[in-house]
């Protein structure tokens, strides 16, 4: 990474630009990704948890010598052999529809062939409990980044992956679940979506437009983190349940993206 900035900062600048303009300007001209910096070769297969922590708890548990793939602008990826002895990463996406959308788009620019989300969410369904896992068959599009990038009222996940993660989680609930971009939504918005998902979540609409728009096969698992009363106060699945539950979902998603 140093060696890198020095690079960076011997090249000659464009005349009128600043140093720091010029890279960026280098960098967009060539096709470079711009948020990610790769310091280790990407897997063609993806995994796509939000939360950076989690990146690197699942890549240290279920990847076989890991590599730091990127840690620019704190977005943790690793990059080591799966069971098949075949590479994958497992990059984060950070909070919300436009971070994972910048994220995937980059990593299909890269060479990435397939990805499948492993995050959190909250249930909407009653009968859900904490730790369950739940794969969503399509996301409806209550943000604005899948909508942006030109999704309808619902966009799909890829039906093949998705029927692999139904295949090796046969006991997960499958479904639809609503992306949104606001974390702590009220009862009142909680209500509304309780009708037509299962569960609540912020990614996996924009990370299906940016697949659908590439032709790369894009899927969702997710963990069920937050569960809501009848007056809407939420309890919280606690670190230890939640490291267990995310473990079985990113098998269950190498697995799938392995099939």
């Amino acid at each position: 990474m140093r060696g890198s900035l020095r690079a960076a900062a011997r090249c000659p600048c464009p005349a009128g630009l600043p140093a720091r303009e010029a890279v960026e300007s280098r960098r967009l001209s060539h096709g470079v990704p711009i948020h990610l910096r790769p310091t280790a070769p990407l897997g063609e297969r993806v995994l796509l948890p939000g939360d950076p922590g989690r990146a690197l708890a699942l890549a240290q548990s279920l990847l076989s010598e890991p590599r730091m793939f990127n840690h620019h602008r704190g977005l943790w990826g690793y990059t080591g052999a799966a069971d098949d002895g075949e590479p994958l990463t497992i990059q984060a996406t950070g909070m919300g529809g436009p971070s994972a959308a910048i994220v995937l788009r980059e990593l299909i620019d890269l060479g990435a062939k397939a990805a499948i989300r492993v995050g959190t969410c909250g249930a909407l369904d009653a009968e859900l409990t904490l730790g369950e896992l739940v794969i969503a068959r399509e996301a409806i599009c209550a943000d604005g980044t899948s909508r942006a990038l030109g999704a309808g009222e619902r966009a799909p996940a890829d039906g093949a992956l998705t029927d692999a993660l139904v295949r090796h989680a046969p006991a997960a609930r499958v479904g639809a679940v609503v992306s949104v971009d606001v974390f702590y939504e009220n009862e009142r918005d909680r209500r509304d979506h309780r009708a037509n998902a299962l569960a609540v979540e912020m990614e996996a609409a924009a990370l299906f437009a940016v697949g659908a728009a590439a032709g790369v096969p894009v899927a969702c698992v997710l963990t069920v983190s937050d569960v809501f009363d009848a007056r809407g106060t939420r309890t919280r699945i606690d670190d230890h349940a939640l490291l267990a539950a995310a473990e079985a979902m990113g098998r269950t998603a190498i697995a799938a993206v392995s099939a």
